[in-house]
């Protein structure tokens, strides 16, 4: 397998930096106030936003080892792109409030440009994937 050139690694952690930068000033000041209080599933996803954020910091060391954090990134803003704001789209129903978070979702377009996929593709669709089971070690001898 080819290395991944640096140049392209410092994209993958300008990526994570973006997250880190992006969720810091958007998520984590209702975090740290300990007077914010949210319904049940805009805390779930205040929290998880800001779980992302925190494991992103780890991107920047280990940029390739945390694609999977990219990879949900991605698959998230998609889906919600596909099965919420597209819908309303096509509908003429989208107010401003789902404009601003399709916008925000759109951005994830930097993570495909910045994702090596080469690399994805021959480590996490071609490369052997992990066992299921232990393997037996015979005796013989």
């Amino acid at each position: 397998m080819t290395p991944i050139p640096v140049y392209r690694l410092n994209l993958l952690r300008a990526g994570y930096g973006l997250l880190i930068i992006g969720l810091g000033i958007a998520i984590w000041p209702g975090i740290l106030n300990p007077s914010t209080i949210w319904d049940k599933m805009h805390g779930v996803v205040v929290c998880m936003l800001g779980a992302m954020s925190a494991l992103a910091v780890v991107g920047l060391r280990h940029p390739l080892r945390m694609l999977p954090l990219l990879f949900f990134e991605l698959a998230w803003k998609t889906f919600w792109l596909v099965r919420i704001a597209l819908p309303l789209w096509l509908a003429d129903r989208m107010d401003a409030s789902y404009a601003e978070t399709a916008v925000e979702c759109l951005m994830a377009v930097i993570f495909v440009a910045v994702i090596p996929w080469d690399y994805v593709f021959s480590n996490y669709v071609k490369g052997q994937g992990d066992p299921w089971r232990a393997s037996r070690v015979s005796n013989a001898g």
